[in-house]
C-alpha cells in the first residue's frame, strides 16, 4: 500500500526537479524549488543567481520570497518547501527563518557536488574558529552599538520575528 503523503512529496519534487531542468535549459542553474501549503501551490521557484547577478537568488530563496510575497506574510508556518536539491546553508537558514514546517529535496549535497556544486566547505565553516576564515569577520564595537536595539525594544507596536 502507497504512503499519499509520499506520493503528494514525489509529485511536488518532480515539480521542483522540472523547474531544475528547464532552467538549465533556459540558461541558469540546476535548481528548482516550489513552496506548498496543504496541496496548494503558493509559489515557485528556479535559480536566478546568473540572471539577476544576486549570490542570494538561489531558488529556494527565490520560491521563499515569492510565497511571502503571495501570502502577505513573513512567516511561512504551515507550508513544505520541496526543492531540487539539498539546500545549502544559506537557503536552510533562509526555510528556518520563514517557519517552514518542512523541508524536502530530491538530490543531495554528494549529487551537487558531482554536478559542480560543492558547497561542503560552506556546510564545514561554522565548525571552524572565524580566525580560520578565508574571510575576515572582526567585530568592532561602537559606543551607540546597541542604539538600534535600544529603537525597537522601546517601540510598542514592533512586529516580532
Amino acid at each position: 500500500m502507497s504512503d499519499p503523503q509520499n506520493a503528494g512529496d514525489d509529485a511536488w519534487l518532480a515539480r521542483a526537479v522540472e523547474l531544475a531542468t528547464a532552467n538549465v535549459a533556459s540558461g541558469g542553474g540546476p535548481f528548482g524549488a516550489v513552496i506548498v501549503r496543504g496541496d496548494e501551490l503558493v509559489s515557485s521557484g528556479q535559480n536566478r543567481v546568473t540572471r539577476d547577478i544576486d549570490p542570494t537568488a538561489h531558488a529556494e530563496v527565490v520560491a521563499i520570497r515569492a510565497a511571502c510575497a503571495s501570502i502577505g506574510d513573513f512567516s511561512l508556518a504551515g507550508c513544505t518547501l520541496f526543492t531540487s536539491c539539498e539546500p545549502c546553508p544559506l537557503c536552510v537558514s533562509a526555510a528556518l527563518w520563514a517557519r517552514l514546517d518542512r523541508v524536502v529535496f530530491a538530490a543531495d549535497r554528494d549529487d551537487a557536488a558531482r554536478g559542480g556544486f560543492d558547497d561542503r566547505a560552506f556546510y564545514e565553516l561554522f565548525s571552524t574558529p572565524r580566525s580560520e576564515w578565508a574571510m575576515t569577520v572582526t567585530a568592532h564595537p561602537l559606543p551607540d552599538g546597541f542604539a538600534p536595539f535600544q529603537a525597537w525594544l522601546s517601540k510598542d507596536d514592533r512586529i516580532r520575528y
